[in-house]
Parts: C-alpha cells; structure tokens; sequence
C-alpha cells in the first residue's frame, strides 16, 4: 500500500529576490509604492539570492542520497523556479529530476494593495488598512486579492495530489513566506492564534529549510513530524549571508 504522506517534505522559501530589495528600500525611503516594472510572478531573484540558492544546493549536495529531494515541486513564480534550478545545478538533486510548476504554490495575491507598502497601504487604502486591523492577516481579503485562508484552501488540494502521486518519496517544495507558513498551519494542525504567533515570533528567512519526516501511528495512516523550522545552516555553512522579509500588509514579495 502506497504511503499518505511522502516520506520527507522539505519545505523551501526562495531566494532573496529583487522584489525584497525594492521592498527594503521602498520602506527605508518612506515610499508608499514600491519601485517594480514587472509583475509580480516575473520577478527575479537578486545575486544574494542566487547565492543562497547555490549554497543551499551545495549543502544538500554533501549528504547521502537518501537525504537529497527525488521530487521537486515548485510555486511558477520566477524567484521560485530561479532558486529551484539553482539548487538543482549545484547539486542538491539528480541533474535530470524534473522541475514540476504548481500553481497552487503561488504567492499569496494582494489585489488592489500589491506594490504597496505598509505606509502605502494607510494612506492610499485606508478602509483596507482599518479593515485588516480588524479582521487580521488570517482573514482579511483584499480586493482582487486572498486571504490567508484562501492560501490554505489551495494547498489542502496541493498535498492531497503530493498524498496521491508522490507518497513514501522524498520531496521537496520551493514557494513563498506565507506558502510555507500556511502548509505548517495544515500539516501540524493548528490554530489561527498559533500559526499567528510563529509567524510574529521571526521571518521565514530566504532559503531556509523546515523540515517534516514521516512516522508511523499505531491508529490511521501514519503522520508528518516537525524535524526543524526555519533553519539557515546551508548559507551559515557557505558563509552566505542570511535575508528574510517580515510579511507586511502589501507587497511583502515573499
């Protein structure tokens, strides 16, 4: 009988991307928009954040086979598939595993707020500002955009179809901040009020890896246990320095 669930899950947020630098300095400047041309999925990664990628690829690279991904899944995002193929050419996978899109990995929509920043945000959209302080993160829906919630509903179908084609593997998920966050919420079982509180407690930093392995139950079909959270040891290893982007009320670029 083919296992629920893979027998590793890693899972992977993108490099420092362009969108993060612009980020930084949109908010250092007191800027309300931040300065980007392109769409938000044709964003690219920075060169830190092809660094980091390289430096995750090579750490995977120097464990035994059965500690590197023998499926790669991955957000459409250009950041994504950038630090994706990185990882893979510096040897953290087979050279010829295939790269697999899933849109459902995307990052989470901010509609009529994204590109803007947290100044942008009361000043240009005050009722939306009001709004989130009400509902918080976790429910609040922008227009055009999503929830945290509606990030959630996509990804229970996402690891349903990992449950069905890809159980008792070893896979491994490149996607965003929040992707990562609310995968955590769904496979732990969490509350809104937990998920919340990790979330406040640090930033999934750029490349990080957390962690999940598979453990038999004496009742139902076994379950994933958290093995770590957040961790930077491939760019603490490489000497690659470490970014990460608090989840602001728009244009995050996680």
């Amino acid at each position: 009988m083919t296992p629920r669930w893979p027998e590793r899950l890693w899972l992977v947020r993108h490099g420092q991307s362009a969108g993060n630098v612009a980020r930084d300095a949109a908010h250092e400047a007191g800027q309300g928009r931040i300065d980007l041309s392109a769409r938000d999925v044709d964003i690219p990664l920075s060169d830190l954040g092809r660094a980091q990628s390289q430096a995750l690829g090579r750490w995977f690279a120097q464990g035994e086979e059965g500690a590197r991904p023998n499926v790669l899944l991955c957000s459409p995002y250009l950041r994504a598939r950038q630090t994706a193929e990185l990882f893979r050419d510096a040897g953290g996978c087979r050279s010829t595993l295939p790269l697999r899109l899933d849109e459902r990995l995307r990052e989470k929509e901010f509609g009529i707020l994204d590109g803007l920043t947290t100044l942008g945000v009361r000043t240009e959209e005050p009722q939306q500002a009001e709004l989130r302080r009400i509902l918080g993160k976790f429910y609040h829906r922008p227009p055009g955009g999503e929830s945290w919630c509606d990030v959630i509903f996509r990804l229970r179908s996402l690891l349903d179809t990992v449950g069905l084609h890809h159980g008792g593997c070893r896979v491994m998920i490149v996607a965003h901040q929040v992707v990562v966050l609310c995968l955590r919420y769904i496979i732990e079982g969490l509350t809104e009020e937990e998920i919340l509180a990790i979330d406040a407690r640090q930033d999934v930093a750029n490349c990080s890896i957390t962690e999940y392995g598979f453990v038999k139950t004496d009742e139902g079909d076994g379950e994933m246990h958290l093995v770590r959270y957040n961790v930077t040891a491939p760019m603490d290893v490489d000497e690659t320095p470490v970014t990460s982007n608090p989840d602001a009320i728009a244009g995050s670029r996680g």
